[in-house]
């Protein structure tokens, strides 16, 4: 399929978490597919599970993987304004792959009319790279308390003349309600904007909602562009919530917990891990003691270090820690959870907040220092202890030093990253997407006498186009594409 170039489509939920995200990239790959140069664009996001870009930024996890059905390179201008929580009531934000301030929620709408040139200088030059750009909303335009300077949904849609499609979550539960609601409570001018919708996730006979379907229509006088039913393998893809990790693998004698902190942040390690034969991934909410059969506890990043040592000695993890320690257990720290693993995490200039010190884990001899610059790079590493090679990206602020860093986790070039403990049962790293390598996770994982196998990479492209697939076969593509202006 050919068409007029530089056109723009964008989806918006009738609520969060409504599957926008996993939509878009099956458009983006049905649209690469019809010979289009396609790409993802999400105004804002709300993420602490950030992907380095090649242009070394940030972006929310969920357009790098946009990107990659588009056989694309993640790049900033995908996701200009990404803002990553650090308290209830406060945020980081991050402005074209670049830290611009922590702001509290009350103060977030005074920064909008910056943001809004940032994201609409982003969408023009993405636009005139490409075919298509297909956007993705945020949350909900149905939130018209927050309609004032917005940038995320038809604030930005209206500013730049985007024509819009609302997908609706049947498996909620009152799918009617969402987008007749919606469009109820849309002034006239945003309602105008949406030009159709999709019903999204039905599980068993979508005909069995042909009733609900031409209600919805004749009542909005938006045409429907399809039900699609559940994708059995989404699991496959990379979560852009923790709490789908590790759903569909409930077996496997392998057995690896990871802790779920209140401030987690870049969880995709995990992926690979749940995946692998043999393994089965939990992660243990909070007032949840670990369990006594884990072969491996992981303490992940966290966009919060000090708040999140605290949280975990909270739920008493710090004891079972130890238990699990003196069962013979291994127990790795990633990131955020490598600082927290050491004796000491010193933060003098109040990066995170309050200055001061807070007595670490204890599990390794290393000491922390966080500073206010942030790391932010894709490298090339080789895996110490096995020789193997791997790609990975760094993504943090501060350095950490100690004896145990004389055995290093990984070599990146002349600089060693991370240390092990002395009997090699406790690790720790600040590198990020290492087990994506199928023959480095293997061969870690050969520890636990796990099996060797799993083609990640590739399964992720060969789920992208079984996603296209399911897409095309259910939606209504080319009408979709048309829309596009």
């Amino acid at each position: 399929m050919t068409g007029p170039a530089r056109r723009a489509l964008m989806l918006q939920g009738t609520g969060t978490n409504v599957g926008k995200s996993m939509l878009v990239a099956g458009l983006c790959r049905a649209a690469r597919a019809r010979g289009l140069l396609v790409a993802p664009f999400k105004p804002q996001n709300m993420s602490n599970n950030a992907a380095v870009t090649v242009d070394g930024g940030e972006i929310g996890r969920a357009q790098a993987l946009q990107a990659r059905a588009c056989g694309l390179e993640p790049h900033t201008d995908m996701n200009p304004v990404l803002l990553k929580p650090e308290t209830d009531r406060g945020s980081q934000v991050v402005v074209q792959g670049k830290r611009l301030a922590t702001v509290a929620a009350r103060d977030y709408a005074n920064l909008k009319p910056q943001l809004m040139e940032a994201v609409q200088e982003s969408f023009v030059r993405l636009k005139a790279q490409h075919d298509l750009i297909i956007v993705e909303g945020a949350g909900s335009p149905a939130e018209v308390n927050l309609r004032k300077g917005d940038i995320a949904n038809m604030g930005f849609a209206c500013a730049a003349n985007v024509p819009v499609v609302l997908v609706g979550d049947i498996d909620k539960g009152g799918v009617i309600a969402q987008v007749v609601g919606t469009q109820a409570v849309l002034d006239r001018g945003d309602a105008a904007q949406v030009t159709g919708f999709i019903i999204n996730k039905f599980r068993g006979d979508p005909s069995l909602f042909d009733e609900g379907y031409a209600y919805v229509g004749h009542k909005t006088g938006w045409p429907g562009f399809g039900v699609l039913p559940w994708f059995k393998d989404a699991w496959k893809l990379p979560a852009e919530d923790v709490m789908d990790i590790g759903r569909a693998q409930s077996e496997g004698y392998v057995h690896i917990v990871c802790l779920q902190l209140s401030r987690i942040a870049n969880f995709d390690d995990l992926d690979p891990l749940s995946q692998h034969p043999g393994v089965r991934v939990t992660m243990l909410a909070p007032g949840r003691a670990i369990p006594g059969d884990a072969d491996l506890v992981i303490i992940p990043g966290s966009k919060a270090t000090r708040a999140d040592l605290g949280f975990l000695r909270g739920q008493g993890w710090d004891i079972d820690l130890q238990a699990h320690s003196r069962r013979g257990g291994h127990i790795l720290g990633v990131c955020g959870g490598y600082q927290m693993i050491g004796r000491l995490v010193s933060d003098p200039d109040g990066v995170e907040g309050v200055a001061g010190t807070t007595p670490g884990l204890g599990l390794l001899d290393v000491e922390t220092v966080l500073t206010g610059d942030k790391r932010l790079i894709r490298v090339a590493g080789r895996h110490v202890e096995s020789g193997l090679s791997f790609e990975g990206y760094e993504i943090h602020k501060g350095r950490t030093n100690g004896r145990d860093c004389a055995r290093p986790f990984a070599q990146i070039g002349d600089a060693r990253d991370g240390a092990v403990s002395a009997d090699g049962r406790v690790s720790g790293t600040y590198l990020h997407g290492m087990f994506t390598n199928d023959a480095f996770r293997s061969a870690w994982l050969e520890r636990f006498d796990a099996p060797a196998g799993g083609a990640y990479e590739a399964g992720l492209d060969e789920t992208l186009d079984a996603l296209a697939t399911h897409v095309e076969a259910h939606l209504d593509v080319d009408g979709l594409l048309a829309l596009a202006r």
